[in-house]
């Protein structure tokens, strides 16, 4: 059985434990040494950014987000253990975890570890496709005659740099295309290696509930169980015409991914379209002064995300979805591009005014879209707000000194709703 001691790197035959080091972190498959396509997931990226750069956090519980009014960013899993998760108000995650250290994100070290594991993953391959700050593709196919050896050890080796070079941790899937890779990242985090190979395919796929497929959200799910479908087990028994005729073409989608089928490329740079956030309540909601909040909070992580990626949009988008489930989407095109979290807001805050009804709601969220470089942005300025362009020019200001000082130099008052 080919193996690889994930610790000293060392490859070799059958065995519990490296020959060379006597560790038992090994990864062990038969086609450990053929396959090529893999997907890399930080563990927890924004907590373990701030465990590294503050030691007293390592034994300690840390969620990243807003103020007690705020929602969970992200949560380090001593915190999750405690039933913490990602978008979950800030007062209910307090409540499972009432001795969590709090921190307000910091997204320009963020972007900057994130540049520098970016910088790592280019030194194997260059068919690399960031899906997030934290996560990426990459296509190894070719790359051991670069290197001189095989993609899998190329892999443990960037998570073992990442570790030990940048104090962060990630997980990694290894497969045959993209899905599966992206679903064996998740196999064993935190710091894991799973690999999925083209011979277990089915098998492996046949008993999971369909909700491992990415993009198969809430709504979806209740479509599929409706008729009948929870296990991929469920799907194969669905000939292709019929899931297309129920699902459009996303059943056509459902047919090839019940079967382990992906055709997708990894995509080097492939260009980013749009720039969103979104948050769901765990009790719907119609509060106008906590959905403002929320609303506020979302524009301002849209604006930080444009401002890291240098880009600005044209296109103002809100999304709601009611208790009903029923989604609600507006949107705006703007005189000209912005990337100012103020003007997003505004739009935003507008287009939901002229939403019909109180709610409640269930999720909300804001988004940017005819992207383009953040040079042409804000230069017509708004004829029917005279004080935008000060606005503009004091949120640039706030970003200088939070870059200098650290995001809790400055917090507006509307964050803390």
């Amino acid at each position: 059985m080919p193996s690889l001691c994930r610790d000293c790197l060392t490859p070799f035959e059958n065995g519990a434990r490296c020959p060379s080091c006597r560790r038992p972190r090994i990864i062990a498959h038969p086609e450990l040494w053929e396959l090529s396509i893999a997907h890399m997931d930080c563990d927890a990226f924004y907590a373990s950014v701030e465990k590294r750069d503050n030691p007293e956090l390592a034994d300690k519980p840390v969620i990243v987000g807003g103020g007690r009014r705020g929602v969970v960013s992200t949560a380090c899993y001593i915190a999750r253990m405690r039933g913490v998760r990602s978008a979950m108000p800030m007062f209910q995650a307090l409540k499972k975890c009432p001795d969590a250290v709090v921190v307000k994100p910091r997204m320009d070290v963020y972007v900057e570890t994130s540049k520098a594991i970016r910088a790592i993953m280019e030194e194997m391959t260059p068919s690399i496709e960031p899906l997030s700050l934290d996560e990426a593709f990459m296509d190894l196919t070719g790359t051991a005659r670069l290197h001189g050896v095989p993609p899998a050890i190329m892999l443990a080796r960037l998570v073992k740099r990442m570790k030990e070079e940048l104090g962060v941790t990630g997980s990694i899937g290894l497969s045959h295309n993209k899905f599966l890779a992206k679903i064996a990242s998740d196999l064993d985090k935190p710091n894991g290696f799973s690999v999925i190979g083209a011979a277990e395919t089915e098998s492996f796929l046949r008993p999971k509930p369909v909700r491992l497929i990415w993009g198969v959200g809430t709504v979806t799910q209740e479509a599929l169980e409706r008729s009948g479908i929870r296990t991929f087990e469920d799907l194969l028994r669905w000939e292709r015409e019929d899931l297309s005729q129920r699902f459009g073409s996303m059943g056509e989608r459902l047919w090839h991914l019940a079967r382990g089928r992906d055709h997708r490329s990894v995509k080097r740079n492939a260009p980013i379209k749009s720039i969103s956030n979104e948050t769901t309540f765990f009790e719907d909601t119609g509060h106008l002064d906590i959905l403002d909040g929320h609303l506020w909070r979302l524009c301002e992580k849209v604006s930080d995300r444009a401002k890291a990626r240098g880009l600005a949009g044209r296109v103002v988008t809100l999304k709601l979805k009611d208790s009903k489930f029923k989604l609600i989407t507006r949107r705006v095109t703007l005189p000209d591009s912005t990337q100012i979290a103020d003007r997003i807001y505004r739009t935003a805050r507008a287009l939901f005014d002229q939403v019909p009804g109180d709610g409640p709601y269930r999720l909300i969220g804001a988004g940017l879209s005819d992207l383009v470089p953040e040079t042409d942005a804000d230069r017509a300025g708004d004829l029917l707000d005279p004080n935008a362009g000060t606005r503009a020019k004091a949120e640039r200001a706030t970003d200088e000194i939070r870059a200098r000082f650290g995001d809790n130099a400055i917090v507006k008052g509307r964050s803390l709703r």
